[in-house]
């Protein structure tokens, strides 16, 4: 059996054991398990290897705004298939999760059989989708835009803007990430070029393009 290494992005302890009971039964002893309770110890997770098979992302995870964690990692690691789950089921979020590249969605209502099977469809080079995935409208302009410009953006800028958005001050971003204050202004800069933006406000704005969900 070929062996297999998933990371298990998900910040709830009994969901990410439930996924490990079903992945270990479904994928047997060779499947390669690994678990990240946040956006930043995803990045840590990737940045020590760019060669996972699968990451398993959870839609509502700290460090991310709705779907901008999907975005990031499309950007900056195109080459990993992500699988979304989410308790949030309905037809316009699984219908966004492709639209931002998702190779499939999840529902966080799924037997273990059909956990495995999804897992399995994309680890074999596939796609899985639920029913309600064909009953959404389309991704609006805005919303391209705003994924387009995050996903040029590098996981140090993103974890910037993300801060930003939270209405942290330069001095108090810089505090955090451990980095001099000039550092972080270029950053700022960066960003607001990518997006196409000129002020915190209108990055926050757009950033809140990924985090909300048209009506079905």
């Amino acid at each position: 059996m070929a062996s297999y290494e998933i990371l298990i992005a998900d910040d709830h302890p009994l969901f990410r054991s439930a996924l490990q009971q079903a992945l270990t039964l479904g994928l047997g002893p060779d499947a390669r398990l690994v678990e990240a309770a946040s956006i930043a110890e995803l990045e840590s997770r990737l940045a020590e290897r760019a060669d996972w098979d699968l990451v398993l992302l959870d839609l509502n995870m700290p460090g991310a705004y709705g779907f901008s964690g999907l975005v990031l990692l499309r950007g900056q690691y195109p080459q990993i298939p992500v699988v979304m789950i989410s308790a949030q089921e309905e037809a316009a979020v699984v219908a966004r999760s492709r639209e931002f590249g998702a190779s499939g969605f999840i529902p966080k209502s799924s037997s273990l059989e059909v956990i495995q099977t999804a897992v399995r469809a994309v680890l074999d080079g596939d796609t899985w989708w639920p029913p309600q995935a064909e009953e959404a409208q389309a991704l609006t302009a805005e919303a391209k835009a705003a994924s387009e410009g995050l996903a040029s953006l590098t996981p140090q800028q993103f974890r910037v803007l993300t801060m930003v958005c939270e209405g942290l001050l330069n001095k108090q971003i810089a505090f955090e990430l451990h980095v001099s204050e000039a550092t972080v202004k270029a950053h700022v800069t960066a960003i607001f070029r990518k997006l196409g933006v000129r002020t915190r406000t209108q990055a926050a704005l757009l950033l809140q393009q990924l985090e909300s969900i048209p009506s079905a």
